[in-house]
């Protein structure tokens, strides 16, 4: 199967990969034995490359950076760069799991909080029977662990690694991963634990159909998410419009 080369949206890098083609290089990376790190930029983390050079040279190391947020997709289609779909962290992660269910595939699970990472577990091998789940941790430890948790991750030798812990210390300690030289895909997944477990809901499908699932998430969580989202995406909006500007006066 063929890739399209990578693209830059507003300074950031994307891999217009339709899901097929992110599950499809996966399996490439898992059958070659390499390092690989996938990661999504939305409107969030656009912003954080913007404001953290190290964020934004962590994000141009991945191997695939898919366009997760409705948001993303909207911004390119609007300066006439073709997207061909958004690839939501969540839904890959599903998609992996069936692969890996079919292929043989060892995964392991580290992120949110031991009970939800344990439900997570259960909740998926019911969904993939046969799934091999070699390994769970949570995600609560401190930078100075990051060794002693990849010591921990490689000793289960597994295939794909979902690492559900927020940014931007999701980024760093899959970078400190590489750096020991571990071997695997390592897939950062957000809060998906939260959703697969059942402690919080997705957003139906019509709003994550309409480019609206921010919105769910902020009504769910307004005191964690309020000032993020509101801020976030009007400051997000002002460099899509000064993009189109720019793009209209170079006559591009």
């Amino acid at each position: 199967m063929g890739y399209p080369a990578r693209i830059e949206i507003m300074g950031a890098p994307i891999d217009p990969y339709t899901m097929e083609q992110t599950v499809s290089r996966t399996k490439d990376f898992v059958e070659t034995g390499v390092f690989a790190h996938l990661a999504g930029v939305n409107a969030d983390k656009l912003l954080q490359m913007r404001s953290d050079q190290t964020m934004d040279r962590m994000i141009r190391q991945c191997e695939i950076v898919n366009a997760d947020g409705a948001s993303m997709v909207m911004a390119a289609r609007r300066l006439g760069i073709d997207i061909p779909e958004r690839v939501a962290g969540i839904d890959l992660m599903h998609e992996l799991c069936r692969l890996s269910q079919s292929e043989g595939y060892r995964i392991f699970l580290l992120g949110a909080t031991r009970d939800t990472v344990e439900t997570a577990r259960r909740k998926l091998e019911e969904s993939y029977p046969g799934l091999d789940i070699c390994g769970i941790m949570d995600g609560y430890f401190d930078d100075e662990d990051f060794s002693a948790v990849g010591e921990e991750v490689a000793s289960s030798r597994p295939n794909i690694v979902f690492v559900g812990i927020t940014s931007p210390k999701k980024e760093h300690v899959i970078e400190h991963f590489r750096l020991m030289g571990l071997k695997g895909v390592y897939v950062g997944v957000g809060g998906s634990f939260d959703v697969i477990s059942g402690s919080i809901p997705r957003a139906p499908l019509w709003m994550q159909r309409m480019g609206l699932e921010w919105l769910f998430r902020m009504m769910k969580e307004p005191k964690r998410l309020m000032r993020r989202y509101v801020m976030g995406n009007a400051r997000f909006m002002r460099l899509v419009s000064r993009e189109i500007r720019s793009k209209e006066r170079s006559g591009k």
